[in-house]
């Protein structure tokens, strides 16, 4: 038997829609929620096609809630069950976020992305488990400043925050720490006080991405829980036909955030 047929890579299965309970800061049973899951493993022998039905086996034990501690028992029972010696399991799904309007008080629910992966090299070894959530928010558009023609202007901004931590993180957390920072939170609907309200701050205000990556960087370099941590903003400028991308991680020197951090 040659090495192509007893060294497969990446061998498993991608995007099966599957029920689950979410980590959810306000439910401690966890948010019913719908994720697209998906399963890589790396097999010593030869593949063989009824492994993808052992795949969806494996996946159906294990309905509990899922957050960082679940998923770490759970990856290294799929690493035992399918005899891999390596496997990564990802859960990309929707979880609501309840806000409150800023001049009604009304409760809303948004949406947002977020992803839970773990990925084991050993049964012996912790696994590495990391959180992704995308968060989308407004901005001041960069060109513009308030002596220009028409004032300031507002542009549609997603912060992705990605973090790796030895505790469980909340979505809860990282949604209310992009919206603090945000020239303004997205809702999922305004009266009509709550939209001029809105619409008056983005006009009067200024907060460009630049300086809203880096509020938010200060606050997860003070979290020493945080093994790692990324932040991605893509702006959606309305006066061009691309976007626009910044981003900073941990162990990156951002001039301005004050924060001295003594690990890499």
């Amino acid at each position: 038997m040659g090495s192509e047929e007893r060294f497969l890579l990446d061998v498993g299965l991608k995007d099966l829609p599957f029920p689950i309970r979410a980590l959810s800061k306000v439910d401690p049973e966890g948010q019913a929620t719908i994720a697209a899951i998906s399963l890589t493993a790396r097999l010593m022998h030869e593949f063989e096609a009824g492994w993808i039905d052992r795949f969806i086996e494996v996946v159906h034990s294990h309905r509990d809630r899922i957050g960082t501690s679940t998923l770490q028992h759970n990856v290294i029972d799929y690493m035992k069950a399918l005899k891999a010696t390596l496997v990564k399991a990802t859960f990309d799904y929707p979880l609501f976020i309840q806000k409150q309007t800023p001049v009604s008080g009304k409760n809303c629910l948004v949406q947002v992305a977020c992803a839970c992966s773990a990925k084991a090299v050993s049964v012996e070894a912790n696994p590495t488990v990391s959180f992704r959530v995308s968060v989308p928010c407004i901005t001041t558009y960069p060109a513009r400043d308030s002596n220009s023609g028409g004032g300031l202007l507002g542009q549609l901004s997603t912060v992705v925050i990605e973090t790796q931590s030895r505790r469980d993180v909340f979505a809860e957390d990282l949604v209310a720490l992009v919206d603090r920072c945000a020239l303004s939170p997205i809702y999922s609907f305004l009266d009509r006080d709550d939209e001029e309200a809105v619409i008056r701050r983005i006009h009067s205000e200024r907060k460009t991405s630049v300086v809203m990556v880096d509020e938010i960087k200060t606050v997860l370099a003070a979290d020493r829980s945080l093994d790692f941590y990324s932040v991605r903003c893509m702006n959606f400028g309305m006066l061009h036909s691309y976007s626009t991308v910044i981003g900073t991680e941990k162990g990156w020197w951002v001039p301005s955030s004050g924060i001295e951090c003594d690990e890499p």
